[in-house]
């Protein structure tokens, strides 16, 4: 048992017991970057395709992967609408910095996939081939001005490819996208708990990357296993200070490029021994600090990370069927057909503004079976047409024709099984620890719980980086479909996960409470200000 059991643990019981340092207080006076800054490299604007590419033509935002491969306003508008600044917003809310955002130098600007406590700290590599329409090289997405920076000039998508082991989506192309994190970027507000937030972060990104391509009529595949220090060696990482935590393959527009190296041929090219990004970006905060637990829990899931697991491996520790008990029927869910930019740009965080009024049922059963497909990440380890990692319970408080209580979302039949009933309000509120909402005016509370340990204990510590980033991936389907749907909807992780899963009786099925999203109308003609950088 690896020190990920530990620290899986530690993170369910902060609510009881502070995890260390338990008397830290962010200095947000020196905070640093949400991105990263290269003094003096060359940079390139990207294009958009903008808003005649962005249609869903009929698959919906969870449709079928399609067969259609990446140009460059594609790769562009992906990245804009999924991380880059889409515009700058203001409302009278219940969250904390409320104070603090209008003003300049706290301007919070909005993107299209969610972050924990806002903080974006996944940074996007491009790693480009001779097939690209760029000159090969390393290239680092530039969030704020949508702009390439090129940290290194030469084919090295063969030290990628080498890396992912084999990985049948990688042998027939030179194109990935590569996501990093430096730890400082996140751990400067939440010290050792960064690392759970930081892993559904990279969840909620690649999720944001699945359902783009798929309304687009492509297809994306993630990597999670691979050789991490080799990644981290060619983008020039600290070790101890960043980590690799996911590869992309992208099918490019072109021929198909063939597996042996050919400089004359524009074929995929092999490893380039040595080649490393030098450029190094310049740090904003003025002092820097290092957690143990955070570099203890990333060793951890360093150990084996070239060794992918066999298919079927993680079987045994996928989510279970609901269990039996009287069942509420849902409206069947509709087809969510509006076009993936306009609901990216709507998605934001309620922040208290849900009303508590009765919410068409027809718009929580949209949200959970959205829930259910935006669980599967297309990983390397995840087997086709496998239960997922996660299931929901769900608190209903103010749901027409569905009394209040606790029930499981049946995810194959698409209706809630009643665990209690009765209202939840107190207990929902009571086991909050902030005050930017008032739980009970939510329509309805989502709780995904997974088996982290059983996953753990099947395909070791890296697995925590597996569950995390598929209740990451579930928490912006919510996100995406609420918006499409025409709710509102919030999601957090300041919640007492203890009472959560004694409520459940998850705890002695091994299942840990791991977020909870709230949906539920909002107040109409809000006083808001918004201003869109590029029009949804």
């Amino acid at each position: 048992m690896g020190y990920a059991h530990e620290y899986a643990t530690a993170v369910m019981r902060r609510g009881r017991t502070p995890m260390e340092p338990a008397d830290f207080v962010p200095d947000w006076a020196d905070r640093p970057r949400k991105g990263k800054h290269f003094p003096g490299a060359p940079s390139f604007p990207l294009p958009d395709g903008g808003c005649a590419e962005d249609a869903t033509l009929g698959r919906g935002l969870f449709g079928e992967a399609g067969t259609g491969a990446f140009t460059l306003p594609l790769l562009g508008s992906m990245l804009r609408d999924s991380y880059g600044l889409t515009g700058r917003r203001l409302a009278v809310q219940a969250n904390s910095d409320l104070g603090s955002l209008p003003f300049h130098t706290h301007a919070n600007w909005s993107r299209g996939t969610a972050s924990g406590g806002g903080l974006y700290p996944i940074g996007v590599h491009w790693v480009s081939g001779a097939s690209g329409p760029l000159n090969p090289g390393v290239y680092y997405y530039d969030t704020p001005r949508h702009r390439l920076t090129r940290l290194l000039a030469g084919d090295v998508s063969g030290e990628v490819r080498e890396a992912l082991g084999g990985l049948p989506e990688a042998a027939d192309t030179d194109q990935f996208l590569v996501l990093g994190v430096t730890f400082w970027q996140n751990a400067f507000k939440y010290n050792s708990f960064c690392y759970h937030a930081i892993t559904m972060d990279i969840g909620a990104l690649l999720q944001t990357w699945r359902m783009w391509a798929r309304a687009h009529g492509l297809s994306l595949g993630s990597a999670f296993w691979f050789d991490e220090p080799r990644i981290g060696r060619l983008l020039g990482f600290d070790p101890e200070e960043d980590g690799v935590f996911a590869v992309v393959p992208l099918r490019w527009a072109g021929a198909a490029p063939g597996v042996d190296s050919g400089p004359e041929s524009g074929e995929v090219s092999g490893p380039v021994s040595g080649a490393r990004v030098r450029q190094v970006p310049t740090e904003k905060s003025r002092r820097t600090l290092t957690f143990p637990t955070l570099q203890r829990i990333h060793a951890a899931t360093l150990e084996g990370a070239a060794d992918r697991p066999a298919p079927g491996v993680l079987d045994p520790a996928l989510a279970a069927p609901a269990d039996s008990g009287e069942r509420v029927t849902l409206p069947g869910p509709t087809l969510l057909d509006a076009p993936v930019r306009r609901a990216l740009r709507e998605r934001r965080s309620s922040f208290g503004r849900f009303t508590g009024t009765l919410l068409d049922p027809a718009k929580l059963s949209v949200v959970l079976a959205s829930a259910v497909a935006g669980s599967d990440l297309d990983t390397d380890v995840e087997t086709p047409g496998a239960p997922p990692l996660t299931r929901l319970h769900v608190f209903v408080n103010h749901v027409r024709d569905v009394p209040p209580g606790l029930y499981e979302y049946d995810r194959d039949t698409g209706e809630l099984v009643l665990m209690r009933a009765g209202s939840f309000g107190a207990f929902l509120q009571e086991n909050y620890f902030l005050a930017n909402y008032n739980l009970e005016q939510a329509a309805a509370v989502l709780v995904p719980v997974a088996r982290t340990h059983a996953v753990m204990d099947a395909v070791g510590d890296r697995g925590y980086r597996l569950v995390n980033a598929a209740v990451g991936a579930t928490a912006q389907a919510v996100y995406t479909a609420a918006s499409a749907a025409g709710t509102g909807c919030g999601v957090a992780l300041g919640f007492d996960c203890v009472s959560y899963a004694e409520e459940f009786g998850a705890d002695g099925r091994g299942e840990i409470p791991l977020l909870i999203m709230m949906i539920g109308d909002e107040g109409r003609r809000p006083a808001d200000y918004r201003y869109d950088i590029v029009a949804p």
